[in-house]
């Protein structure tokens, strides 16, 4: 309960101009735990034994005359069913307007030109059944009974679909809803520079979506694709379940046997590379306590083959399961991470290497010297038999277990079909894996696992981190700066002015917003905000006047928290009761009464510096580092052009008792009684979506009672 209210009382706070912070932490990430043999396995692995023989179930194929292929997986367990429809394109180029494949698949089941969308939807309702839909086509599923009903419906959604505007609408602003949390996720961040640096913005892989191509996304590029690729001749009809050859052949036939089929365009592609030798690139978060690590670069490593199964293998051992050789470095023997991992992928255009972790700031660069350290003892040790056989069990069970569902079967005839594999190739996947050697390892280590050509990506605070990871770039030390869309940021054009200083850029700040005798003549002040989250809605109200202050959120018309300071002492109230606010807390409060907190810092011994320039959201801004007398540190941005405060971050704890990073943007000033307030703050850091507060009522010198200061 205490922890809620501190939370409360951060979204309050975090509303008003003058301060601004919460609790919220970047959780790293754990690897996922496989069940281990029991004892110390380094004390003898289980002798190896005879692989097991693997009985798959029949997968039926057949295609129509349209070419649609059909596969069928028989499995009378449970009287239910499911179908999908998978549509085998090449990967295309969005170019400027990357979305709008996506957004085929978000529309699809959107409404049809018989169905709307809340039709289509009850349907599927009254059946008990699921439907959805992606780029790449329909799956649902079913009781057996209600087979005939479900395929009408996805048939109907796979041929006549109308893609409505409104819902492309909706589409996108739930998108534009995602693009700004991940901005702020130091992984989703890794993810999407890591993208764009393995295989470059020119392959459809290494595209990824802004808000800038989001805006470009349209009804003709959505209606252009589905027209293009969505052809029987292209595409698999998967059946699994309580259903026959035959049956499944009549439902094939009825429902989808007047599909059209069509000529379809292929694509290739240039096979993006390696970089020569190991380069470093840095996105800078702000503020940040951890850093996320990434070593990567693409492979060519095909599926299906020898090799896939071997390079699995290996990754296992490297760092594909929880007592990988990285995990048991950072994780369990340094105590730096909650989790590192690998992975090693095949795929058909090109496959890819990526190994990561998140650490702390201070051991960023020690924990590449052991990620680099394990590559290397991959390519030039050889892994102890008991080692490996270890790993080789542990993915024995993972295989076996898969079996267990009937669309495991069905997605390996999918994959025969799609990449060619031998007939036999899953029968003997197991006879594969257990003959797998050291030698087999090293060899995949040496053309796989390749410290000397990788991006070594790390997303972090550049002030404590960038310069400690010069020693790992191959070019002469030099560290490459990226956004958060993976576009180079070039450290020339944001140079200070000779003559600025960080009094000066407050000094600014003070006199953009209407100056100190504007500011002189606020007597009381009253903001009430509405802060729209992902859940309920709040209503924040603030009062100061005197040196004093008094915050209350309401949710659904109940107060949920208050806080109040006299002048001296601070109490709160919440859903964990009354308590008393003391030492940092105290001084927050404090801070929080002053109309306009930065025109006091000079007076109340503030130590202030100017750290550099940062790009934020397109604009250069001056940083400031500021440290009130109690030691409690902040960073604040003002934009070059009006001196207006747009950001600032703070160190809290988290939820989880984590150190944390709050990230508060200021925006829509207004001017009220001669004085320039914002009257937007988004918050990022309290709930998994940023959240924004929106001023709806501010008054000034409009009188305000003394009791509201009262304890």
């Amino acid at each position: 309960m205490k922890r809620f209210s501190k939370i409360t009382a951060a979204l309050t706070l975090g509303l008003v101009a003058a301060l601004s912070f919460s609790l919220t932490a970047q959780t790293p990430s754990g690897a996922p735990a496989i069940p281990m043999p029991k004892g110390d396995v380094r004390q003898g692995a289980p002798t190896p034994g005879t692989p097991p023989k693997i009985q798959i179930g029949k997968a039926e194929t057949f295609k129509l005359d349209n070419g649609l292929s059909v596969i069928v997986v028989e499995n009378h367990k449970l009287p239910t069913v499911s179908f999908q429809i998978f549509v085998d394109n090449d990967p295309v180029l969005e170019k400027d307007a990357v979305g709008y494949v996506q957004m085929v698949g978000e529309l699809l089941t959107k409404g049809t030109k018989t169905r709307s969308k809340v039709q289509i939807d009850e349907q599927v309702d009254f059946l008990g059944a699921s439907l959805s839909s992606s780029s790449r086509g329909v799956s649902g599923s079913c009781l057996t009974k209600h087979s005939d009903k479900l395929l009408e419906i996805m048939a109907d959604v796979l041929m006549n679909p109308v893609f409505p505007e409104e819902e492309l609408e909706k589409a996108k602003r739930r998108q534009e809803s995602n693009l700004a949390s991940a901005k702020d996720d130091a992984n989703s961040i890794a993810a999407n520079v890591g993208s764009v640096l393995r295989y470059g913005k020119d392959h459809p892989y290494g595209e990824i979506m802004t808000e800038a191509s989001l805006a470009k996304v349209n009804l003709d590029q959505i209606q252009g694709f589905y027209n293009t690729y969505f052809k029987p001749n292209i595409s698999y009809f998967v059946v699994v379940g309580d259903v026959t050859k035959a049956t499944a052949e009549k439902y094939a036939k009825q429902y989808f046997g007047a599909w059209k089929r069509g000529d379809v365009p292929k694509h290739t592609y240039a096979v993006p590379t390696a970089p020569a030798k190991t380069q470093v690139d840095f996105v800078n978060k702000p503020g940040a306590v951890q850093s996320v690590i990434n070593i990567t670069y693409p492979v060519n490593l095909q599926p299906g083959t020898p090799e896939a199964i071997k390079s699995r293998v290996t990754n296992a051992l490297f760092g594909g399961y929880f007592n990988s050789r990285i995990n048991a470095n950072l994780r369990e023997g340094h105590g730096w991470t909650y989790g590192a991992r690998s992975s090693l992928s095949p795929d058909k255009l090109v496959g890819s290497f990526n190994a990561s972790a998140s650490v702390r700031n201070a051991v960023t660069d020690s924990s590449l010297i052991e990620f680099f350290k394990e590559m290397e003892r991959m390519r030039n040790e050889k892994v102890p038999n008991d080692e490996l056989q270890v790993v080789k069990n542990v993915l024995t069970g993972q295989f076996s277990q898969s079996l267990e569902q009937p669309g495991t079967i069905a997605s390996f005839a999918l994959s025969t079909a799609r990449y060619n594999y031998p007939a036999d190739y899953y029968e003997k996947y197991l006879e594969v894996l257990q003959s797998v050697t050291p030698d087999d390892v090293m060899k995949m280590a040496k053309e796989y696992i390749t410290p000397g050509k990788a991006h070594v990506l790390v997303v972090g605070n550049k002030d404590d981190v960038a310069e400690n990871l010069k020693p790992f770039s191959m070019s002469g030390g030099k560290v490459n700066f990226y956004d958060v869309y993976g576009n180079p940021v070039e450290d020339s054009k944001m140079t200070v002015p000779a003559d600025m200083t960080a009094d000066k850029v407050i000094e600014d700040y003070i006199n953009a917003i209407g100056g100190t005798e504007k500011i002189n003549t606020i007597k009381d002040l009253q903001i009430t905000s509405v802060l729209k989250t992902p859940g309920p809605e709040f209503v924040v109200k603030v009062w100061q006047k005197g040196g004093k202050v008094a915050t209350e959120m309401m949710m659904n018309g109940q107060k949920i928290n208050s806080r109040v300071y006299d002048g001296t002492t601070a109490k709160e109230n919440g859903m964990g009761g009354a308590r008393d606010l003391e030492g940092e807390e105290l001084t927050d409060m404090k801070e929080q009464a002053a109309f306009c907190k930065e025109a006091t810092y000079k007076a109340e011994g503030y130590k202030l510096t100017l750290k550099g320039l940062e790009a934020i959201e397109g604009n250069n801004a001056y940083v400031v580092e500021v440290e009130r007398p109690d030691g409690k540190k902040s960073t604040e941005y003002y934009d070059m052009k009006t001196s207006l405060k747009i950001r600032e971050l703070s160190s809290v704890e988290g939820p989880d008792g984590q150190p944390a990073t709050m990230t508060n943007d200021f925006s829509n000033y207004k001017e009220t009684a001669g004085v320039l307030f914002p009257n937007t703050v988004t918050l990022t850091g309290i709930f998994p979506m940023p959240v924004k507060g929106e001023v709806t009522e501010l008054k000034v010198n409009e009188g305000i009672d003394d009791s509201v200061f009262k304890l």
